[in-house]
């Protein structure tokens, strides 16, 4: 997913984790430019920066040093880095939830002090840098099965990221008289002073040029068996790839570019041309020609006309909305023969034309809920459900309770080894009805559940209801989760007590 949890390491590193980066002119001022670096996925609405990272991103200027089949992007000069830490956590006055703070670092060496989730961001006295730090909607959607190339809904709708939006005064801060074309990646990296009790900390935890070029490309989930690359590739310099590790990352580049290539039967790629692709790909920056206009769909447009030996015609970069799985997707399996629409056509929320110009973030409650009518009176089947311990349940392997009565806890033992904490919030024989909480073992930050028994006509019905917000996990996850809960329940009740005919 673009850089999401692309590595191993990464999947015990969230706040670490960079999910996406962008580059795109302001909608608000022509004559600024926003880049913008995303991390933790999947984060939850209480999610909040490492105080033991640095995140940056860097901008380095870039000529066309090849055309064709030997087409390159070759990056000189100096860097241009943004640079941001972040505080632990402050408690928050008035019984208000905690605060963080941060700094950000520009390229002429101007900080600017950060409040985390502050809309309005901060500038510097000059109003030649702007910068917002806070929970965002994930701006990025997949909606394909990528090993099979099956359409999908967005596997990211309802998920949040951390985003660092940063504007600036394009003219001031990079010259472009100098040259327009400029190469950005973000990277994460060890904070000064932090020493990891075992051994070494790595040079690098995670950097992003262009997206999927981790999981899908070195890591191309068509090619079983071959060596996973991505947690090697992430501890490279950005814009300096290790001379000795090239060779290593081509082929793969090129193994897999060929496979997408024949992922629906076809050929649409010469040997030459796919290797041509793989050296551009190596090159992993996202380019940005600030001299030209940026729209949606200008993605990758610089890199093509470049290896079509033509002049490029539009500035690249990325945009929030950028549809950009389907433009790679489309790319990679069929050279743009046919456009390659997977099963959404855009984010869980659009961008702002304004800033921060990433969407706020999703902090609606999620339902899920399902209904069996059942041959049995309720009293019957509630005699069975309404126990608060759930050893009807076919996917429980065992359930201890702690306590008594309402604030009672149920330590449920799944028969895959899971382990889910719930508390009881309410009971109503009467009604015969509870509900109940989540504690620990779904990936949630709030979770309520209602298990109720109605009579309908001379059986009953059994509705279960699910309210939760996702947490550090996907949210098509949490719900599969739960439906698979709901279903399999349902099936053994129905089992047991007949369907109501």
């Amino acid at each position: 997913m673009s850089d999401h949890v692309d590595g191993p390491r990464q999947i015990g590193d969230p706040p670490a984790d960079l999910t996406d980066l962008f580059a795109f002119t302001s909608p608000e001022n022509p004559a600024h430019t926003v880049v913008a670096a995303n991390a933790f996925p999947s984060a939850g609405v209480t999610a909040m920066f490492s105080n033991a990272v640095d995140y940056s991103i860097v901008i380095r200027r870039v000529t066309v040093a090849g055309r064709g089949e030997g087409s390159k992007f070759q990056p000189a000069g100096p860097e241009y880095r943004f640079s941001c830490r972040f505080d632990a956590l402050e408690r928050g006055a008035d019984g208000k939830g905690p605060i963080q703070r941060g700094t950000c670092t520009c390229p002429s060496g101007q900080t600017v002090p950060l409040v985390v989730n502050d809309e309005k961001g901060a500038s510097t006295p000059d109003g030649v840098y702007r910068v917002f730090a806070g929970l965002r909607s994930d701006p990025f959607f997949l909606a394909w099965a990528p090993a099979v190339l099956k359409k999908l809904p967005n596997l990211l709708q309802h998920d949040n990221v951390l985003a660092i939006v940063v504007e600036f005064d394009t003219a001031r801060v990079l010259q472009p008289d100098k040259g327009p074309l400029f190469g950005v990646i973000a990277e994460t990296k060890p904070s000064a002073g932090t020493r990891s009790p075992i051994g070494m900390e790595p040079p690098r935890l995670d950097w992003v040029g262009r997206p999927e070029q981790t999981n899908m490309r070195l890591n191309n989930p068509a090619m079983e068996g071959a060596d996973d690359l991505r947690d090697l590739w992430n501890q490279q310099t950005p814009f300096a790839i290790a001379p000795d590790l090239e060779p290593l990352f081509r082929e793969r580049l090129v193994e897999s570019l060929t496979n997408w290539d024949m992922r629906d039967g076809r050929a649409d790629w010469t040997p030459s041309a796919t290797r041509s692709a793989a050296n551009v790909y190596l090159d992993d920056f996202l380019l940005l020609d600030v001299s030209k206009p940026i729209n949606d769909t200008s993605f990758l447009e610089i890199e093509k006309s470049t290896l079509h030996d033509k002049p490029y015609q539009t500035g690249g970069g990325r945009t929030v909305d950028a549809n950009v799985i389907d433009i790679m997707i489309t790319w990679m399996v069929n050279n743009d023969r046919e456009f390659l629409q997977g099963g959404a056509a855009q984010a869980t929320k659009l961008g702002l034309k304004t800033f921060p110009y990433e969407a706020p973030p999703n902090e609606q409650l999620q339902t899920v809920m399902s209904t069996v009518d059942l041959a049995a009176a309720p009293g019957e089947v509630w005699n069975v459900i309404g126990k608060f311990g759930g050893e009807w349940h076919p996917l429980i392997a065992r359930v201890q309770l702690i306590g008594e009565g309402i604030g009672q806890l149920r330590r449920i033992e799944l028969k895959d080894g899971k382990e889910i904490v719930e508390r009881l919030d309410s009971i109503n024989n009467a009604a015969r009805s509870y509900t109940y909480t989540s504690i620990s073992g779904v990936g949630v930050s709030a979770y309520t559940g209602v298990l109720a028994v109605q009579p309908k006509s001379a059986g009953c019905s059994v509705e279960w209801k699910v309210q939760y917000l996702a947490d550090g996990q996907p949210d098509f996850v949490v719900r599969t989760i739960i439906s698979t809960l709901q279903k399999t329940g349902f099936e053994a009740l129905t089992k047991r007590f007949g369907a109501a005919t």
